[in-house]
């Protein structure tokens, strides 16, 4: 169980791992984002909470350009889901989605909430290379920079939640982790994409030091 009243407020974060419409199911106003999580709706309300109780607060936001060669719609002949090889290694291809601009790339806070995050890490945006982590690209060499801010900033505690576990969640906990960063990940307010997928990440964020709350 994780108390906020354990932490040492300045040299701790709160990282949103992309809380965004394209990753979240259908409510009674809106058709499923293009690459939704089961179950992601249930992340907002302890979200809400979390980012109401840390001083310091960033988020995260997938922003592909449109031909992004993640998206399987960039390969011929191939389906969402199915793999291709990537100078970088092996790359899922995803549907379309958190394309620059539009309404599914946009992060689920009101304006209130928002107005509480100092940084937004933009991720994704080189159409080339994926990227999963908050920290770094899936080339594992390019940074986003996240770092070198949080170390700036006197950040030594990153505690994480958002979507996917499986995915943008895991990397980045587990590149935080590698970097020297305490690392909590909130495990009521994530959500992943596949059972099998989520329980192996969460095995190897475990050896990697990172606390499960």
């Amino acid at each position: 169980m994780f108390d906020i009243n354990t932490i040492d407020q300045p040299k701790t974060a709160l990282i949103v791992i992309d809380l965004q419409y394209d990753f979240l199911p259908a409510d009674t106003s809106k058709d499923d984002g293009a690459l939704a999580v089961p179950g992601g709706n249930d992340v907002i309300a302890p979200i809400h909470d979390l980012i109401q109780m840390f001083d310091n607060v960033v988020l995260t936001q997938d922003w592909h350009p449109a031909s992004h060669k993640s998206f399987a719609s960039a390969h011929e002949g191939k389906a969402p889901f199915e793999t291709t090889k990537m100078p970088y290694g092996e790359q899922v291809l995803w549907p379309d989605h958190c394309v620059q601009g539009s309404f599914g790339s946009k992060i689920a806070l009101s304006d209130h909430l928002m107005a509480k995050a100092q940084m937004i890490i933009r991720k994704g945006t080189n159409p080339k290379i994926d990227s999963y982590s908050a920290f770094l690209e899936n080339d594992k060499t390019t940074t986003t920079g996240l770092a070198g801010y949080l170390r700036e900033r006197g950040i030594e505690h990153v505690v994480m939640c958002g979507l996917a576990t499986d995915f943008c969640v895991a990397f980045s906990a587990l590149d935080a982790a590698a970097l020297g960063f305490k690392v909590t990940l909130i495990e009521d307010a994530c959500r992943g994409i596949d059972p099998a997928g989520v329980a192996a990440q969460k095995g190897a964020m475990k050896a990697a030091g990172v606390m499960l709350a």
